[in-house]
């Protein structure tokens, strides 16, 4: 039996490049060992983001490779991931068991920014992670109503201070929804709003999130800019439609997360076109293209252009989001692809420094 090449291996493995950062797994510094012992070969891969759906195909590709290096008799390759803790903008004091907190805005209401942030948090769960939603539209929640939880739902509490988060299809949720009725109108001002909404984040008892999304309210107004400047948040998306006058407001969400130095992972295009329920003709009803250009001109990406269909509405409203309602769907693929994108994203930014050593106490005694 001829020697088994540790430079061929090695190369074998660099031959594998990751289809969402465009980098060798060496580069990622995701090979932590690779071993080779009288020909069996041993490959262990932890990814920095979180990406399940794919390890699969991942595993063939890597096998394959290796399998092709003379000496080889069997291959063994086993797939992880492990989410670091990012930096969050201005060394705001990060959240307990939070990791990393997404924010998920839009220039203006009715550009479906809260379907957005259900289908995402489901997604990423499904590819893995540990994953929490925060309803932050005071004004007019409706999460709860979208992840299928009856009227009148309320949190447990852990002695009169702490909300424990309600779970669904695998996600830890809270939201105003669960404190008042449907009928209750939020008539507060916008300190009143920014306080209610910070109580909600930090007095919720999240059990240790790999990532957190929050639903922020549409706009861009103070209430918006105050929140994006008191939340610790690693990234952000802005959800927009194809028409102008939601892509104007879609270029204030990106300045608005910019100017407080909060990193924006992308645009999400929703009702880019329109599918008959009939024939399945495409149409662009509101326009197209506005995204991608939107996109190329504050040098961001188009993390995806969700089609128009009354599935996603039904489904939503039904409390069964389209990940989980029809999870082999094309607008279910969609949403897996935007969130290994969004995950990918976030494992390139900056570490948070303050959880990469422990903290030292030097003692007298």
């Amino acid at each position: 039996m001829s020697l088994v090449s540790e430079s061929e291996l090695e190369e074998a493995v660099k031959n594998y490049s990751d289809p969402y950062l465009s980098q060798n797994l060496y580069e990622l510094k995701a090979v932590k060992s690779l071993t080779c012992e009288k020909g069996k070969v041993e490959l262990k891969i932890e990814m920095p983001y979180v990406c399940e759906s794919i390890m699969g195909g991942m595993k063939q590709l890597l096998m394959t490779n290796l399998e092709f290096v003379e000496g080889v008799e069997s291959v063994d390759v086993q797939i992880t991931s492990n989410i670091a803790v990012h930096k969050i903008q201005n060394d705001l004091k990060s959240l307990a068991n939070v990791k990393n907190i997404i924010a998920v805005a839009s220039g203006k209401g009715g550009v479906g920014k809260s379907t957005t942030s259900v289908n995402l948090a489901l997604a990423l769960a499904k590819e893995g992670a540990s994953v929490g939603l925060l309803d932050a539209d005071i004004y007019g929640p409706s999460i709860g109503m979208m992840m299928g939880f009856p009227e009148g739902t309320r949190p447990e509490t852990i002695d009169n201070k702490f909300f424990v988060p309600l779970e669904k299809h695998g996600v830890q949720v809270m939201s105003m929804a669960f404190l008042v009725t449907d009928d209750t109108p939020m008539i507060w001002r916008g300190p009143m709003v920014s306080g209610a909404l910070q109580q909600l984040l930090t007095q919720s008892k999240w059990n240790n999130l790999d990532y957190l999304i929050i639903d922020l309210p549409p706009g861009t107004g103070d209430i918006q800019l105050t929140l994006s400047q008191k939340i610790p948040v690693s990234g952000s998306i802005v959800v927009t439609t194809p028409q102008d006058i939601a892509l104007l407001d879609c270029k204030k969400g990106i300045e608005m997360f910019r100017k407080v130095n909060i990193p924006v992972f992308g645009v999400i295009e929703n009702m880019s076109v329109h599918i008959c329920s009939e024939c399945g003709h495409h149409e662009a009803l509101f326009g197209e293209g506005g995204g991608e250009r939107i996109a190329q001109q504050f040098d961001t990406e188009l993390l995806g252009a969700m089609p128009l269909h009354k599935t996603i509405r039904e489904q939503t409203d039904a409390g069964t989001p389209t990940v989980v309602a029809a999870p082999d769907s094309e607008v279910a693929l969609l949403f897996q692809d935007i969130a290994r994108k969004v995950a990918a994203k976030l494992s390139q930014e900056a570490l948070d420094e303050r959880h990469a050593f422990p903290n030292i106490v030097v003692s007298s005694d």
